[in-house]
């Protein structure tokens, strides 16, 4: 029984009510053609598949940005962080992550740090991918105080699919590299603001795994690494 129990994934609370409804509507499609309900039966296995919560292991070190979520890197280069963060204009470069409806979608934080500001930006559903989806898209944004490296950003941002942005986080909340702060559905971006001089340790195409990944970092290159499951 325990090795059944060790295939279903961690699920995030988010997920229950959805995956309740694909469950039922499969059961009702079953009763009406038995076609239907293997299809709906698909869809609820990855409806469990897509809201999995996996543990991570986080590499933990003072100058470490750790990937906020599991995907494909899309964008590294100078930007200027979203206005409502109010980080200026000047030495800034954005690391952006994007996410299909295959990846897991549970958000970390990039590094410790204390949530300075977190501010809702209602906007568009452009497809997560564009480079103008940062500008335009409905977002999340939070900056993060890191004792090492001032501040963060960490923007969430609504895809083509996705509709609802979860953030878990307020001002005033420490939070800890590789700790679950939120979660988006059913498609989305993440955008990584960092000082410039950090150096950027991935590249467009790369796939990434939240918690787990560095993006950057101002360590010493091939310095060992101490790591935490979270």
């Amino acid at each position: 029984m325990g090795s059944v129990f060790s295939i279903i994934p961690k699920i995030h609370r988010e997920g229950l009510r959805f995956i309740f409804l694909f469950a039922f509507i499969t059961l009702v499609f079953f009763l009406i053609w038995a076609p239907l309900g293997w299809m709906g039966l698909v869809l609820t296995i990855w409806c469990v598949y897509f809201f999995r919560d996996p543990e991570r292991i986080t590499p933990i070190g003072e100058g470490l940005v750790i990937s906020p979520a599991d995907g494909v890197i899309c964008f590294v280069g100078p930007a200027i962080p979203p206005q409502e963060l109010e980080m200026g204009e000047e030495g800034w470069q954005r690391i952006s992550v994007f996410m299909n409806v295959f990846n897991c979608h549970v958000n970390r934080s990039p590094v410790d740090g204390t949530v300075v500001k977190s501010v809702y930006w209602p906007g568009k559903f452009f497809n997560a991918s564009l480079d103008k989806a940062s500008d335009e898209n409905e977002r999340h944004s939070l900056s993060l105080s890191s004792e090492k490296m001032g501040l963060i950003g960490v923007v969430q941002i609504a895809g083509l699919v996705a509709r609802r942005i979860v953030c878990d986080a307020g001002v005033g909340d420490a939070l800890k590299a590789g700790e679950r702060y939120g979660i988006i559905r059913f498609g989305s971006r993440l955008d990584v603001y960092v000082k410039s001089e950090l150096s950027a340790r991935v590249a467009v195409g790369q796939t990434i795994v939240a918690g787990e990944t560095i993006l950057a970092d101002t360590a010493k290159v091939g310095a060992a690494q101490e790591t935490e499951i979270r």
